[in-house]
Formats: structure tokens, C-alpha cells, sequence
């Protein structure tokens, strides 16, 4: 073969590993990677964020190094002998032994896989680094020290990619410095064990610019082939141990979808906590102080998802719409309005303000909706910027249809106090009634089947609202300003459902009556 057909063929080769990455870690790295962790690799090939949260053993820092050489060798490019597109990947973690003794072993033994092959990967390995004949394309890992944020600025280049293992243990503040060199083609890659269930990296599995992936232990090739076939990856005999000490034996009429029940060898497992994080790659059961946990909004939106594809959708026909609505102002960002119909919400409509308060337009729009269906209800937060809309709808002749929801009302209707389902809680005020109705339609248990749109936004929301008891036993929820704080932002989303559940009596049509009283 000619040195021209050679160079050909091996370009041609090279456009194929570009193309599909997880054939370069396959044929060049020498990567066995299962079907999870092949959809990372990809994942990481195609968007610039992705959050993977892990079993014990797993294979996440494996994985994650395989994405981060992929990275380095196949996003340089090169014009007339000359790097024209650099590429710089940094490894990091919260201590020194992890970057050294477990993320750079990964790197040394994939690129001396490639060596074994014949294959001379560009580069040298110079202790916790790949450096290469060119400054600006190199790869290197260091630990993530929080006082020296500096360490970041300034890590641009055309291609730049960072990976971040045992994420959970990296200030919020690193994380930050790191977010200011996303420019360009970058990745972020964060991996991590799910022992906690708050900051940066457990929110990452919340956000909608995430794409997000869990490792089950269950389903290493170690485990499922019953076999050493991946030596270090969690075994079999580990799996079958951790069961009998961190798991309950149930009956199939006991499962429980929330508890995060699972069929494990045609044996029905009920895990605690450890088992949760360590095997499952799921995070701990959610605190006892947190209003929503994640599995309710997820079984929601699963509902919603399996409704569209039903050719008979009857839900709107058979309940009346029920509109909340979350009105924007001055110094927000969103007006939303929620259009729930029964236990089915429909959509969240959203509209971005950019802090010019519309009040006439959102009370034109609304007056729309109830002139369209005649059996419409609308239910408004009248305290601030809702009050404006409330009055206009009223002015329009809607009295009877719209609702004036006050969150720091007295929780009664009819003259009587507002309790949850079971007449045991008493609530502080109609925030805490409205916001605990909408966690008791969300409750698997109530058996209402809520049907959420998905929406990342809503997830972080009601996940993120906290409650608590009063020494007097009433039920309260947490300051708006503190969820703002960790939030970064108003729940108009959950206040406009929230919204939809406002006790309401329609009005009465004499003409209903006839026949009957008279």
C-alpha cells in the first residue's frame, strides 16, 4: 500500500473514531464498556453538560476517562501540519490521592492500551498529565482546592473539557470558577456517588441543561454475568451480601413505587438508605422536611408521557378547567399560567417579562380562556402584582369565575378551616394549605394518578421546598426567601399549580335547577 493510500485510509479511519466516539474507545483504547456507559460516552460526545451519579464500583471514573481521552484526541484539528484548534482537558477532584491514585491509573492504562495495540497515541505521560510537542493541547489533572478559585481563570481554549469525580465533595465556589470557561466547544462531566442529596452536583440531576444518568450496580456486567469479567467493578457475591444486610424482603402486594422498591433475581427488595446510594445509584430517601420528593413528580410526568400517547383523551372533556396563575412583576421574570383539568395538568404557559409588568395584557389573556369555556375557573395571587389583573377580570364581569388567592390568608372556606385529607393537619396559612394540597395529589398513596408535563423547572422547584411543624402543631411552609435563596429564583411554576387547588364553588345556574325545586 502506498504512503498516499495509507494516509487515506487511515483519515478515513479517523473520521469514523470522530464520528462515533465510542469506536475510538473501543478499537484504539481498548474500552469494554456496558450499554450505561456507553450512552455517557455518547452523551458527552453531543452536549456540552452531563451528570452521572453512581453505585459503588461501578465504573464512573473508568468511564469518565474514557470520555476525557476521547475528548483529547478526537477534538484537535489540524491545517498544513499546524494545531489550528487546540484542546485542553482538566481532571480534578477533592483531594490529591483521588486525582493521583485513581483518575490518572484510568488515563496510564487506556493510553498504554492503545501502545499494546500498536496504536502511539500523540503525547507522554508526565506524572498526573498527557503532554504533547504542543503547549496548548495537553491533558492534566490536579486536586480542587477551594481557596485557590484562580487555578481555573483563564483555562480557555477552542476545545476544553473538565471532569470532575466525587463531584459531591467540590465547593460551590470551584464550581462556579469552572462555569466561567464553558465558552466554545466545551464539556462538563461530573460524577459522583449519590450520598447527599443537595449541592451543586445533586442539582445537576435536576436541571434541564444537565443530561443526567444513574450507574445501578445491579446492572454491572460483573453482577449480571454472575462472573469476574471486569476486574475492580463490583462483583456478585458483593451484591448478594449488601441485599440481605441493607435490604427488607417484601412480597410482590407490597411494592412500592416510591420507596424505590426493585426485583432482583425474582426476590422483591425494599433498600434503606445505604443501599439507595451504594447500589441503586440513587439518592438517600428524601429528608423528612423536604414537601415533594423527586419519584412523586417523576411517576407524575411518566403519567402524563403514557397519556399522549392514548387516542381517546377524555380528561378535559370530563373536568372543568381549573386556571392558576403566577403573576410576574418588576422584579421577576416569569408570569406562568397552569391549566390543570382534574389530576391532569396540561401545560405550564410561561411567559418571560423581562421585568416590565404587563398587568392589562396577562388579564386580556386570561379573560380569553374563561370566554372560550364557559365552565373556567381562574384563581389568581392577588398579593402584589396579581391584584391588578384579579380587578380588571372582575371589571370584565368574571366575578363569579376568578379567584382571589391570598397566601397569607386565614386557611378557611365557608367558614371553616381548611385541614388536609385525613382532618389531623391544621395549617398556619392558605400558602402552606395550597402548597400541601398539591403534595397530596402528587402522593402515590392518595391514588389520585397526577399527570405532570415534564418540566425541569417544576422538578427543581417542588423538590426544593422544605415544611415544618409549629409548636402548636399547624403545618408550615418555609420562607419564600430562603427557597430563593437556594433556588436562585421564585417556584412560579409550583405557586401557579398550587394555585389550581384554591377551594371554589361554582355559581349555581338556575336553569340546573329546573325540574327539580320547581
Amino acid at each position: 500500500m502506498s504512503n498516499t493510500a495509507a494516509q487515506q485510509k487511515a483519515m478515513l479511519k479517523f473520521s469514523e473514531w470522530r464520528a462515533d466516539w465510542n469506536k475510538f474507545a473501543f478499537e484504539v483504547l481498548g474500552a469494554h464498556l456496558d450499554p450505561e456507559q456507553k450512552k455517557i460516552i455518547e452523551s458527552v460526545q453531543f452536549n456540552p453538560r452531563t451528570s452521572v451519579m453512581s453505585g459503588t464500583s461501578r465504573g464512573k471514573d473508568f468511564v469518565s476517562a474514557v470520555a476525557a481521552m476521547c475528548f483529547m484526541y478526537l477534538t484537535p484539528k489540524w491545517k498544513n501540519g499546524q494545531l489550528i484548534h487546540n484542546t485542553k482537558v482538566a481532571l480534578t477532584a477533592p483531594t490529591g490521592r483521588q486525582v493521583e491514585n485513581i483518575m490518572q491509573p484510568e488515563i496510564s492504562r487506556l493510553y498504554n492500551n492503545a501502545l499494546s495495540k500498536g496504536i502511539q497515541l500523540p503525547g507522554r505521560l508526565v506524572g498526573n498529565d498527557i503532554r504533547t510537542d504542543w503547549d496548548e493541547w495537553f491533558l492534566t489533572g490536579f486536586k480542587a482546592d477551594d481557596n485557590v478559585t484562580e487555578a481555573w481563570t483563564g483555562f480557555h481554549a477552542v476545545n476544553t473539557m473538565f471532569v470532575v469525580t466525587e463531584a459531591t465533595g467540590i465547593s460551590e465556589a470551584t464550581f462556579n470558577a469552572i462555569e466561567g470557561n464553558l465558552q466554545g466547544n466545551s464539556r462538563m462531566l461530573i460524577v459522583f456517588n449519590p450520598n447527599v442529596s443537595t449541592g451543586y452536583a445533586a442539582n445537576s440531576q435536576k436541571k434541564g441543561r444537565w443530561e443526567k444518568f444513574s450507574l445501578n450496580s445491579l446492572n454491572a456486567m460483573n453482577v449480571v454475568e454472575k462472573k469476574m469479567i471486569i476486574p475492580g467493578q463490583v462483583d456478585y457475591l458483593w451484591i448478594k451480601d449488601k441485599l440481605n444486610e441493607w435490604c427488607t424482603i417484601i412480597s410482590a402486594n407490597d411494592v412500592i413505587t416510591e420507596e424505590d422498591d426493585f426485583e432482583f433475581e425474582g426476590v422483591w427488595y425494599r433498600p434503606n438508605d445505604l443501599c439507595r446510594a451504594k447500589i441503586l445509584g440513587k439518592f438517600p430517601k428524601v429528608s423528612e422536611d423536604a414537601l415533594i420528593p423527586q419519584q412523586w413528580v417523576e411517576l407524575a410526568n411518566k403519567r402524563w408521557i403514557e397519556y399522549q400517547k392514548q387516542a381517546n383523551k377524555d380528561y378535559k372533556k370530563k373536568n372543568n378547567l381549573m386556571l392558576g396563575s403566577d403573576i410576574a412583576g418588576m422584579g421577576r421574570d416569569n408570569t406562568v399560567d397552569c391549566f390543570r383539568f382534574g389530576n391532569y395538568v396540561e401545560k405550564f404557559a410561561i411567559k418571560h417579562s423581562a421585568g416590565k409588568a404587563n398587568h392589562m395584557e396577562e388579564a386580556g389573556k386570561i379573560a380569553n380562556v374563561l370566554r372560550s369555556d364557559a365552565k373556567a375557573t381562574a384563581s389568581i395571587d392577588t398579593i402584589g402584582e396579581g391584584a391588578g389583573v384579579y380587578s380588571r377580570l372582575v371589571e370584565l364581569g368574571f366575578e363569579e369565575r376568578v379567584i382571589s388567592c391570598k397566601y397569607s390568608s386565614k386557611p378557611e372556606f365557608g367558614g371553616y378551616e381548611l385541614k388536609d385529607s385525613t382532618e389531623q393537619y391544621s395549617f398556619l396559612n392558605m400558602r402552606a394549605y395550597l402548597f400541601w394540597q398539591v403534595r397530596e395529589w402528587l402522593d402515590p398513596k392518595n391514588r389520585h394518578d397526577a399527570m405532570l408535563p415534564p418540566s425541569e423547572t417544576f422538578m427543581e422547584e417542588a423538590t426544593e421546598i422544605k415544611y415544618f411543624f409549629q409548636s402548636n402543631g399547624k403545618i408550615q411552609i418555609e420562607k419564600k426567601e430562603d427557597i430563593k435563596k437556594r433556588l436562585k429564583r421564585s417556584t412560579d411554576e409550583f405557586d401557579a399549580l398550587a394555585n389550581t387547588f384554591h377551594p371554589f364553588e361554582p355559581p349555581v345556574n338556575p336553569g340546573a335547577l329546573e325540574g327539580i325545586l320547581w
